[in-house]
Order: C-alpha cells, then sequence, then structure tokens
C-alpha cells in the first residue's frame, strides 16, 4: 500500500512562493500520475496539477503560468512549485497518486496494484 507525506505548506503574502513536496513510500515499482488537488473552506476539491510517468503536465487554468509540478520518479517524490500566490489559492493542497504498482514480498517477483492514495494535506494560506 502506497502511503504519501506532504510538506511545505504554511502562510505566505499574497506574490509570494511556496513549495510543496510529496514523498511516496511502500515497496513501489512504479506510479503513473502524480498530482495535486486543493479544497478551500466550503468548497469542492479541486484538481491543481497533475504529472505522468512520461513527464507530460495539466495544469487548472486558475494556476497555469504560477504553478509547476515536478517528479522525481527515482524519489517517488512530488513537487509542486507555486509563485505570484493570490489570496484565493488558500486552501488544504493534497497529494494524490494513481496507478501505482507496488512490489509483494517473496521469492518470485510480483505486484500489487494498480492503486490510488491519497496524503493526509498541507494547509496554504496566503494572506497579508
Amino acid at each position: 500500500q502506497v502511503q504519501l507525506v506532504e510538506s511545505g505548506g504554511g502562510l505566505v503574502q499574497p506574490g509570494g512562493s511556496l513549495s510543496l513536496s510529496c514523498a511516496a513510500s511502500g515497496s513501489i515499482f512504479s506510479i503513473n500520475v502524480m498530482g495535486w488537488y486543493r479544497q478551500a473552506p466550503g468548497k469542492q476539491r479541486e484538481l491543481v496539477a497533475t504529472i505522468k510517468s512520461g513527464g507530460s503536465t495539466n495544469y487548472a487554468d486558475s494556476v497555469q503560468g504560477r504553478f509547476t509540478i515536478y517528479r522525481d520518479s527515482a524519489k517517488n517524490t512530488g513537487y509542486l512549485y507555486m509563485n505570484s500566490l493570490k489570496p484565493e489559492d488558500t486552501a488544504v493542497y493534497y497529494c494524490k497518486v494513481e496507478g501505482a504498482y507496488t512490489r509483494i514480498e517473496g521469492p518470485t517477483f510480483r505486484l500489487r496494484g494498480p492503486s490510488d492514495a491519497w496524503g493526509q494535506g498541507t494547509q496554504v494560506t496566503v494572506s497579508s
């Protein structure tokens, strides 16, 4: 089973920058998609950005040009670099992996999956 640990949230002034990271663990063999979602108070969770194993990315229109998603597949870690932050970016940010395969312990090579997993979330607050 894949576990995700996010870090890097906090308080930042409008126009500032912040970086989030998401470390995946759990005998991971491969991950298809790593992504970031966010949920503001009273709103539904929404997609922020995703990155596939081949490197293709997808961004929400609201963050296009301001946020950059990156993944280090060797470390099973994803990153979200956020620039020119606005108060409306305030939310709990969640990491998600999709299509993950994990190794099954034993004398032969076996995989379990695919599976999806969510992180616990990290708060990002943009305020002066």
